[in-house]
């Protein structure tokens, strides 16, 4: 059963979300739209449960969540990155969050979660930067990795620490080292704070090199990357390119970055979790194993819940 904006609005649902709903309404109605069709859609089941805490402390871990969230554990070092676990990303509300509904739940929930020993978060949009998940998380034993100019957007007292990040920045937690890549996108999280920034980020320890693209559209940035100890994951965002493709690349521009970063292996996120486009919701995942062809051993995952672990 969906609901028009026109039947949601008469039945007094902008009205009773207060002004702040009703000013939403006026700004945004395609919101409305999407959310009358999705309020009776139930979410489905991730198809896989990963199982983090059998994971050996040494080597390479790492299980897609859903969206751009991820886990990734290198020799017991544990990352999450963009953590959005709520049902909706969006505005926050008195009722709740308006925003596009998941259609798949998360393959963990935050009480699932294995110990994390740092959060990185690429940029401040709803669908990267869910503020109730961040909530939930919240501890002043875990450090934070953001973009420049969105550390206000946390509670710093809430955390371990709070590290803004450059592109071609570096910094350092025990064995990790995190460097901020120059990726193709923006960073505004309401209309007019354009001067947020965004990052993609490329994670090394010990033997292992992650590049997490975040959100880009096609660059040649991702070539500076290569060189030195190869890359053997590159996790990349496929997703949410029609009609967005001046930030949002395609799967097969997606394959072609990682190539130019000299990554081994690929991790296709950004689908399957959010209808944030025009595009089917198995299109992307559809291209991109298309663009493929017979070499999927480079594909360590494309389902939600699924792990890969490597020691080497």
């Amino acid at each position: 059963m969906a609901i028009s904006r026109r039947q949601l609005f008469l039945t007094g649902a902008p009205v009773a979300l207060g002004v702040a709903g009703y000013a939403v309404y006026r700004q945004a109605p395609i919101f409305f739209d999407q959310f009358g069709e999705e309020m009776f859609q139930a979410v489905a089941k991730a198809p896989a449960k990963p199982n983090p805490l059998g994971w050996k402390d040494v080597g390479l871990n790492v299980a897609w969540l859903g969206h751009a969230t991820t886990l990734i554990q290198i020799d017991g070092f544990t990352i999450l990155t963009d953590p959005v676990f709520s049902k909706r990303c969006g505005i926050d509300l008195l009722f709740g969050t308006l925003g596009p509904k998941r259609l798949v739940e998360p393959a963990l929930a935050i009480p699932d979660l294995p110990k994390i020993d740092l959060v990185l978060l690429t940029h401040a949009h709803f669908d990267h930067w869910d503020i109730p998940s961040l909530r939930a998380l919240a501890s002043k034993g875990i450090p934070v990795v953001c973009a420049r100019e969105t550390q206000d957007l946390l509670t710093p007292p809430k955390w371990k620490s709070v590290t803004e990040l450059g592109w071609r920045e570096t910094v350092q937690f025990g064995p990790v080292s995190v460097k901020g890549v120059e990726v193709k996108h923006w960073g505004a999280r309401v209309r007019r704070d354009t001067h947020r920034g965004y990052n993609g980020y490329l994670i090394e320890a010990g033997k292992y090199k992650v590049l997490f693209s975040g959100d880009t559209s096609h660059t040649k940035s991702f070539a500076e990357l290569r060189g030195g100890k190869p890359i053997d994951l590159a996790i990349m965002a496929i997703g949410a390119y029609n009609p967005w493709i001046m930030s949002h690349c395609t799967p097969e521009q997606a394959i072609e970055m990682a190539g130019w970063a000299g990554a081994a292996r690929i991790l296709p996120v950004h689908h399957q979790t959010f209808v944030l486009s025009r595009e089917p919701v198995n299109e992307p995942i559809e291209r991109f194993m298309t663009a493929i062809g017979a070499d999927t051993s480079r594909v360590v995952a494309h389902e939600i819940g699924r792990e890969w672990s490597v020691i080497t």
